[in-house]
């Protein structure tokens, strides 16, 4: 700064100004410290920065999987309310492993993040509580923190999948099953709580040959699918737990259609409806078009990280859980009657 300075004949707080963008500054000044800067190479050291204002202008956010679609659309949210607010983001994928997820949440804060979003993969957060009272702003996105109170921005999981199942019902489905993830996951058990409700609400019983919940593997997901299918009780609608869930139903769906096909079907029958928690790429260009319960995770970022520049900001709140609605998009999957309906 010292050499930028001496080149373009000023002080070290209008060089410092400049670089920081603050206001003060004559354009023609401003020039002459740019050039000085772009001839010198000079750089901001950021590690001097951070001894001096004991900030560090970076965020930390850890996701259950990069690879899911429905992280895409919330980190990019995310890292652009961070750069608004002049933050770099750090991420990484926990892979749904508590012990991954506490080593990477801890990693980032012996780096001196100034803030964790957290999407939880295990149960007991208080390895974060002297974290947090260091000052670390901890927001959790889509699951609540286990064992702590901290910031949580949420779907409404219980009243989509609850909407999604009377919606079925209204369509004349009597016989509605229900294949999630691991009951241990918030989502999960919030959702099969909207489809018990559901069914309770329109006084129809749930039979237990009707509800799976484990892994979203395709394997697993196609077999319990195929289950539902067959014998006397067998479903003719099914809500999906999450897009990973549904994805492989379309695909169990069609291929049960065209063995069906290549039978004579009788009067009256029509393929299983579906109803699935997540909105996917092509669902509206499949035929039918997938009947969705679509939620807004762009929107989860962005709260999330408004909430956690808030409480970097000094805000003295009161931990929230902050819940967004969810929308039914009717494509057509969802509306196919039922068998001589």
């Amino acid at each position: 700064m010292k050499d930028v300075a001496a080149r373009a004949g000023v002080g070290l707080k209008t060089v410092s100004r400049v670089v920081n963008g603050e206001a003060g500054v004559t354009p023609d000044t401003e020039r002459r410290v740019q050039e000085a800067i772009d001839a010198l190479g000079f750089r901001r050291n950021d590690s001097a920065r951070v001894l001096r204002k004991g900030r560090t202008a970076t965020v930390g956010l850890i996701l259950e999987d990069l690879a899911d679609p429905f992280y895409g659309p919330l980190n990019r949210a995310v890292e652009e309310v961070a750069r608004a607010h002049g933050a770099l983001l750090i991420n990484g994928s926990s892979a749904e492993d508590p012990d991954r997820e506490r080593e990477l949440a801890l990693a980032l804060c012996a780096r001196r993040v100034d803030g964790l979003i957290v999407i939880p993969a295990g149960e007991d957060h208080r390895y974060l509580e002297p974290e947090i009272r260091a000052g670390v702003a901890t927001v959790f996105v889509d699951r609540p923190a286990g064992r702590i109170d901290a910031d949580v921005v949420l779907s409404d999981s219980f009243g989509g999948a609850r909407h999604g199942v009377a919606h079925l019902i209204a369509g004349g489905h009597r016989r509605i099953g229900f294949i999630g993830d691991h009951p241990r996951i918030h989502t999960a058990t919030e959702r099969l709580r909207g489809y018990r409700a559901a069914m309770a609400d329109a006084g129809l019983p749930v039979a237990g040959s009707w509800v799976s919940l484990g892994s979203t593997a395709p394997g697993r997901v196609a077999a319990a699918a195929r289950s539902m299918l067959a014998g006397p009780d067998a479903v003719s609608a099914v809500f999906a737990g999450n897009n990973r869930v549904t994805v492989t139903l379309v695909r169990v769906l069609a291929d049960r259609e065209n063995a069906r096909g290549r039978e004579r079907r009788g009067e009256g029958e029509y393929p299983v409806a579906l109803v699935g928690f997540d909105d996917f790429e092509l669902a509206d260009l499949l035929r039918p078009g997938v009947t969705v319960v679509d939620q807004d995770p762009a929107a989860l970022g962005r709260v999330a990280t408004d909430r956690l520049f808030q409480r970097l900001a000094g805000a003295d709140l009161p931990p929230a859980r902050i819940e967004l609605p969810t929308r039914l998009i009717p494509r057509g999957s969802g509306e196919l009657p039922p068998a001589g309906g």
